[in-house]
């Protein structure tokens, strides 16, 4: 029997959404639709599916900000197991940190922080947002305040088994420039997914206050790179919600996160957003609703330190190819 989802989840007179987000939803023509949904969608607990889900996992995604306010998209990584639920606002991960972590040493008691569930092979996906809490050492304790999930669209179907990464590899510090590389270059022409951090720290944010981690996903190329310092993706029809895109409008900043799922590296950019609200240029992407152009100031490459091998992607259905009309 599916869980029984009210009308008001939220249960709170103020809007799940800021200011930022209620502005994108007003220019996209979504404002009504957007705040119904929200309020019955997201909750300020977890639902005990949701807490099933992210407790089965290998990994999960995470965003924060490091001391300059400067978000990352990041991910831990381990047998399933290291992260728990013990009640419906809390959340604990022990380890699966990986090294070159752009956002080690940044979680201390009362940081934000945006987290991920993602499951490629099944393409379900779910979401919280929330405060870290004192833990034991090597532990991180979330307290949730937003909780909902996501639709299965753009997601690859993909699925990981655990390798054994060299040992030296495992320690080796992050590769950091201000520029991409070829080989930097290389990946993201080729990718097909990304996860983007993105954070509104305002007190006039009230309870939408916080850091966001979501997952973007396309056909290969779909990341297209202008320069060795600027990207632009399109943004596709999601959830209406526009946390993302309501996060850049308040603070331009942002983390992406790439991961190189044939070496096992992770590619993180720290980036400023510009959103293409409309114009001839969104025709060179099908299917965009808008773009983001990233102008990167930050490249980090840690090298095979993801613990995985990946099973060959299936694209999601919105990227495989129609089916040619019978004459």
């Amino acid at each position: 029997m599916s869980e029984f989802v009210p009308l008001d989840g939220w249960g709170a007179d103020a809007s799940p959404f800021h200011a930022g987000e209620l502005l994108a939803q007003e220019r996209a023509g979504v404002r009504s639709v957007a705040e119904a949904s929200g309020r019955r969608g997201i909750r300020r607990f977890m639902p005990t599916q949701h807490r099933e889900f992210f407790t089965a996992q290998p990994f999960i995604v995470l965003g924060g900000v490091d001391a300059h306010g400067q978000p990352w998209a990041t991910l831990r990584a381990a047998k399933p197991g290291f992260i728990a639920s013990p009640d419906e606002k809390t959340l604990r991960i022990d380890g699966g940190e990986l090294a070159g972590d752009p956002l080690a040493g940044h979680w201390r008691d009362g940081a934000l922080l945006g987290a991920l569930g993602i499951e490629p092979r099944t393409r379900r996906r779910n979401r919280v947002n929330g405060i870290v809490r004192p833990a034991q050492r090597g532990s991180l304790q979330i307290e949730v305040m937003q909780s909902f999930g996501n639709c299965p669209k753009y997601i690859q179907s993909r699925t990981p088994v655990f390798v054994e990464r060299d040992a030296a590899g495992q320690r080796a510090p992050a590769e950091i420039a201000t520029r991409l590389s070829d080989a930097d270059r290389a990946l993201l022409a080729r990718a097909d997914t990304f996860f983007i951090a993105s954070a509104n720290l305002s007190d006039a944010a009230q309870l939408a206050r916080g850091v966001d981690v979501s997952h973007r996903g396309g056909a290969p190329g779909f990341v297209r790179v202008d320069d060795a310092n600027t990207l632009t993706t399109p943004d596709y029809s999601g959830n209406r919600f526009f946390n993302t895109i309501g996060n850049l409008v308040h603070d331009p900043r942002a983390g992406l996160l790439f991961i190189d799922f044939a070496s096992g590296d992770l590619l993180y950019l720290a980036v400023w957003a510009e959103i293409v609200w409309d114009g001839d240029e969104l025709a060179a992407f099908a299917g965009a609703q808008r773009l983001v152009r990233f102008h990167v100031s930050e490249v980090r490459r840690s090298r095979g330190v993801l613990p995985f091998e990946w099973s060959e992607a299936e694209l999601a259905p919105q990227f495989q190819p129609k089916p040619r009309a019978s004459a």
